[in-house]
């Protein structure tokens, strides 16, 4: 392995332009005296990504071009199982020991058959393509025979960085992009769950949803001890192009500062900016018996948002028995995100997906990002295997065909609390039949017995006979018995009601906690359907 890598080095070591008014070695005039020798400024991540955003520009004023999927039938037939079993080696890896970071890559096959592009650059210009090499790889069982001819052709799948997150010595893996435009990240003591996406186009839509991916990627070197790195990518759909910058500060907590350059090359209905994609099959709130032994299975449990005038917004995802597309209005919002914010292992009891270890992503808006607003997408499953939960921004000006549009935010993974959160958090929601026990009259199932669970913030600091008051506002419906009880721990209040619905249509709530003109709660929000009575 080590010989077959040190015969690949050289030819790695080879420079390739990447735009003539960037990147490329200026031509030396024609003269009789040797010209003198002049230095280039080093480039920078804003100037790659402007390389990068006129390749985009450009590439969506022509026609789209599906990319080509010329595996060979041994790569194209591989199934889970034999995917699985092939695996990087790590003395291969792009700056193995020169820097902090190190790349691996992703065997192409199974349902990974789209090569993209990568390049690694530094920023005095050098620009070095990574072809495909087979040897890179550890084969698990029988080898894979690709035919000879093939390889110059076939690209990775995919790339995922490592840096020592967790302790001095061992490199973590901490980012993967793989898929389309998707990509995952951790933070310290993290295992990956929820996905984050480049960008989402028709997503829920009637036309179907378009899927766009990223082409190619440019790999900038770090220097030996830095602690950050930027990757540029190129994204094409058959609506859209575009460049994306993406600033990796792998730590506690790991973040990204990621700027979108995107241009379209035709009209899009509903562009969805900085996409989330997660799991929710039950929790808490869950109407329908599940056979499991599991009390819950999701990798997020609810959608945090900040909206533009600073009130904190909490939505408890469901899996609804049909697809459920809901949105918050908002203008220039401050922040959103998908959380797992049960962190308790014995809400899941499960020693192998070890769901309270999954990240809670937050996005932070970079600039005003004007009228717009988040949708929740939720889409019924019957497997924990099945990523059914999105949430996207949606700006309000239309998207047209020869626009520009630039868009720049913050990734950040968390667990459960965000430091400039400082309200009470919804702990849980309950929801049941309005019955009593043994009642001789019972009410339709459809009347049911919310309760909600505030805990932390101001209420942490609250005497022990204070009473505060649960403003609750109901769309189509009503509510009765509204009571508002603190728990025995002592720092968690309930808000118990009934609700009655108008009719079969959904009903939407809000509720938060007050202290007379004091508010001291998150608002929950919740969206409930008689439908989900079966």
């Amino acid at each position: 392995m080590l010989q077959r890598i040190l015969q690949f080095l050289p030819a790695l070591l080879c420079s390739w332009a990447i735009s003539t008014a960037v990147i490329a070695q200026e031509e030396s005039p024609t003269q009789e005296q040797p010209p003198i020798a002049q230095e280039k400024p080093p480039l920078s991540a804003e100037a790659l990504l402007e390389t990068m955003a006129t390749r985009a520009k450009t590439l969506a004023s022509q026609a789209y071009q599906a990319p080509k999927k010329d595996l060979p039938p041994v790569l194209a037939g591989l199934n889970y199982d034999q995917y699985r079993r092939i695996n990087f080696h790590p003395d291969a890896a792009l700056w193995r020991n020169e820097t902090l970071f190190e790349i691996q890559f992703f065997y192409p096959g199974f349902l990974y058959r789209e090569p993209v592009a990568i390049r690694a650059l530094t920023l005095d210009g050098t620009n070095t393509p990574i072809p495909f090499d087979p040897d890179f790889f550890v084969y698990h069982g029988d080898p894979v025979q690709i035919p000879p001819d093939a390889i110059s052709r076939i690209g990775y799948a995919g790339l995922r960085v490592h840096y020592p997150l967790n302790t001095p010595k061992y490199k973590d893996e901490f980012l993967v992009f793989q898929g389309a435009s998707y990509f995952r990240l951790v933070g310290p003591g993290q295992l990956y769950g929820i996905s984050a996406r480049g960008l989402a186009i028709n997503t829920a839509e009637s036309s179907g949803e378009e899927f766009p991916s990223f082409r190619e990627f440019w790999l900038v070197k770090p220097a030996a001890d830095a602690s950050r790195m930027w990757i540029i990518a190129l994204l094409d759909s058959p609506s859209l192009a575009g460049a994306y910058s993406f600033e990796l500060i792998p730590g506690a907590p790991t973040s990204i500062n990621v700027e979108a350059r995107l241009f379209p090359r035709a009209d899009i209905k509903k562009l969805g900016i900085a996409p989330l994609t997660s799991m929710f099959f039950y929790g808490e709130n869950r109407t329908r018996f599940i056979d499991d032994f599991r009390p819950e299975v999701h990798d997020s449990d609810g959608l945090l948002m900040q909206t533009g005038a600073g009130e904190w917004i909490w939505r408890p995802l469901s899996n609804p028995y049909e697809l459920r597309v809901t949105s918050l209005q908002d203008r220039s919002p401050r922040g959103f995100g998908l959380l797992q914010r049960d962190r308790d292992f014995l809400s899941y009891h499960d020693t192998e997906a070890k769901y309270e270890l999954r990240p809670s992503l937050w996005i932070e808006p970079d600039g005003d990002w004007g009228e717009g607003r988040l949708e929740l997408v939720e889409i019924p499953t019957e497997s924990e295997t099945n990523d059914n939960i999105v949430s996207y921004w949606v700006p309000a000006l239309p998207v047209k065909a020869g626009t520009d549009w630039r868009f720049r935010y913050k990734l950040t993974t968390f667990n459960e609390r965000l430091p400039q959160h400082d309200k009470a958090h919804v702990e849980r929601t309950r929801i049941g039949w309005a019955a009593l026990p043994g009642q001789s009259s019972p009410p339709p199932r459809s009347k049911r017995l919310f309760m909600v669970d505030f805990n932390g913030g101001p209420l942490d600091n609250l005497p022990p006979n204070i009473e505060i008051n649960a403003d609750l506002q109901i769309n189509n419906g009503s509510a009765e018995d509204v009571l508002v009880t603190r728990l025995p721990d002592g720092n968690t209040w309930r808000v118990s009601f009934k609700l009655t619905p108008n009719n079969a249509t959904p009903v939407d709530m809000r509720l938060f906690l007050a202290l007379r003109d004091q508010r001291l709660s998150e608002v929950w929000n919740y969206v409930w359907s008689p439908s989900e009575i079966r």
